[in-house]
């Protein structure tokens, strides 16, 4: 009988108890154990099974399950004497920080302490002991949402010291989605704020706590030492191109082709690996995310269910405030072709303002990309290098990206942005003008958000607006910018995929107020440019008469935009 799937279900008691679908991963237990690591980060991409994992691990050590061996009973870490002594046997702390999503600082870490808070709760009943002298218990009385940094930063710390004297046993923690609020304080801009109360936080924690067994920390990324992890040099870090743990987290291909027979869907195995392979963690690859294909069990029908399971806020924000060479490269993306970056696998985010190896850093982590290729070799000055080639993961995320670039145009450019391609593919140059400058009015401030906008806005703008042609014109045209073509570079082209279309290049340019008293002579300019260079030599190469090139110019001047054609 097949099992039922609980989708959303991150507790590991209930998924057993409940004999929910479940894929036995209790072999990290044994693995991590074994490894002796005194602390453990782990880096995943949302959605692959980390709350998951901590419940399970806190479920196995924990003293409150010491009577719930029945939990593991027919799973892989059962099949060991040794941890069958192991189950149930010490003091264990967990918490998450995964709902800690705040616009503002002091909302953020009242939400901490309110963590912090509930933590102490559970162990309300070391108050009343004996083993906590007076100034220990008003201590614990004082944790509460409104304490100070002081106290904050060291309730952690506190707690491991009761818990180790009331058990006889040093203390296990386990903070999931370590992450989250840093994500958000960077969205939000309070960085440096939340950076330094949680630096001191890990440090007591992780650090100079005699009474730490062993910790687990996961996230999505690997936050810069710089930034957070200064003072612990105790720290194993396990990111998503390391070989530790590949096939922990996620689901193999094995597993997910045994399912699918399972629940008879053996025939969409082809159809399944498109959508939801792609993932890779160290030399592991084909990694399926598991809420996609939990869900693809459950409701038998293919959708972007990871990539819309949860905000994308940040990754539209790095590409949509990105410069005109990051646009460029994710245009080629979205066309399944691939970039070539250095990666950092440390996540500076102070630097993803500026640095495109930073945000193809960030992009990897959060699982958004896949390593097709690495090259690691010697530059000649001596200088190690590594160059990974990037492409999309898979379809699921190709889809999620195309639905946010259309977002982009949404709202009151929406309907103008539809009109002014319309007016494109008819050639109505007064239309085209008339749409374009509200849209251009709609959505100039939305993509000119740089640090340096005054001098970036047209260009920050016109390539968001290519990304947005590439979308809604991918089925009619083949799109790309920024190519060689005759003697020159082009600003946009669109190859018609039946010869029998007109091919279309355009030209963005901004006045020259020195030497282009009127819009209309930077048209001129830009048009003269597009002759000169000789850029429709490509598209007369495909078989297209120079006679059915059209060609645009379109001048800039603040958000005023002057469209002119021949």
């Amino acid at each position: 009988m097949k099992k039922i799937i609980g989708i959303g279900n991150q507790d590991f008691e209930t998924i057993r108890k409940q004999a929910y679908f479940y894929i036995d991963k209790t072999r990290f237990i044994k693995k991590w154990w074994e490894g002796g690591d005194s602390v453990t980060l782990i880096t995943r991409p949302r959605r692959f099974g980390k709350t998951l994992t901590m419940s399970m691990v806190e479920a196995f050590f924990s003293v409150k399950y010491a009577d719930r061996a029945d939990l593991f009973e027919e799973l892989r870490v059962w099949e060991s004497e040794k941890f069958r002594r192991l189950q149930g046997t010490y003091p264990v702390l967990f918490l998450s920080f995964a709902n800690i999503k705040e616009t503002n600082y002091e909302m953020a870490r009242r939400k901490i302490c309110q963590v912090l808070v509930n933590l102490y709760q559970e162990f309300l009943f070391l108050a009343d002991q004996e083993i906590l002298g007076d100034k220990e218990k008003k201590f614990f009385e004082s944790v509460s949402v409104d304490m100070d940094d002081m106290t904050a930063t060291m309730a952690l710390h506190q707690l491991s010291i009761y818990l180790a004297r009331y058990y006889g046993k040093k203390v296990i923690i386990l903070l999931d989605e370590y992450d989250t609020p840093m994500q958000e304080a960077y969205v939000n801009g309070y960085w440096s704020e939340l950076v330094s109360f949680t630096r001191g936080l890990f440090n007591s924690t992780f650090k100079t706590n005699p009474y730490l067994e062993r910790a687990i920390m996961t996230g999505i990324t690997r936050v810069s030492k710089e930034s957070v992890f200064s003072d612990l040099n105790n720290l194993e870090v396990v990111t998503t191109t390391s070989e530790k743990y590949g096939d922990c987290f996620g689901f193999t291909e094995e597993e997910v082709f045994a399912a699918l027979d399972e629940y008879g869907l053996s025939d969409r195995r082809g159809d399944v690996k498109t959508w939801y392979d792609g993932f890779n963690f160290g030399n592991r690859r084909d990694i399926y995310n598991p809420w996609s294909i939990l869900n693809y069990l459950d409701k038998k029908r293919f959708a972007p269910y990871w990539a819309n399971s949860s905000s994308n806020s940040l990754a539209g924000k790095l590409i949509r405030e990105g410069g005109k060479d990051l646009k460029t490269s994710f245009e080629e993306l979205l066309k399944g072709g691939t970039v070539t970056a250095e990666i950092e696998e440390q996540i500076v985010y102070e630097q993803l303002d500026d640095s495109e190896q930073a945000t193809w850093s960030l992009l990897l982590a959060a699982g958004y990309l896949k390593v097709k290729k690495l090259d690691a070799y010697m530059s000649d000055f001596g200088e190690w290098k590594q160059e990974y080639e990037l492409e999309l993961t898979n379809f699921e995320v190709r889809t999620m990206f195309r639905g946010m670039v259309r977002m982009w145009f949404g709202g009151i450019a929406a309907s103008n942005y539809n009109d002014f391609i319309k007016a494109l593919l008819l050639g109505d140059v007064r239309a085209m003008n008339v749409y374009m400058n509200r849209v251009a009015m709609a959505t100039f401030s939305y993509f000119d958000t740089g640090k340096n906008p005054s001098g970036e806005e047209p260009e920050r703008f016109y390539h968001g607006f290519v990304l947005g042609l590439m979308v809604e014109l991918g089925d009619k045209y083949i799109l790309t910018s920024n190519r060689e073509s005759g003697f020159g570079r082009y600003d946009v082209m669109l190859e018609p995929r039946d010869l029998k279309r007109d091919g279309i290049i355009l030209e963005f340019k901004v006045q020259d107020s020195d030497s282009e008293k009127e819009l209309s002579d930077t048209i001129d300019a830009a048009l003269d440019q597009i002759d000169k260079m000789r850029y429709e030599t490509l598209l007369t190469a495909k078989g297209i008469p120079k006679e059915r090139i059209r060609r645009y110019g379109f001048a800039f001047c603040g958000k005023t935009v002057l469209i002119g054609g021949a």
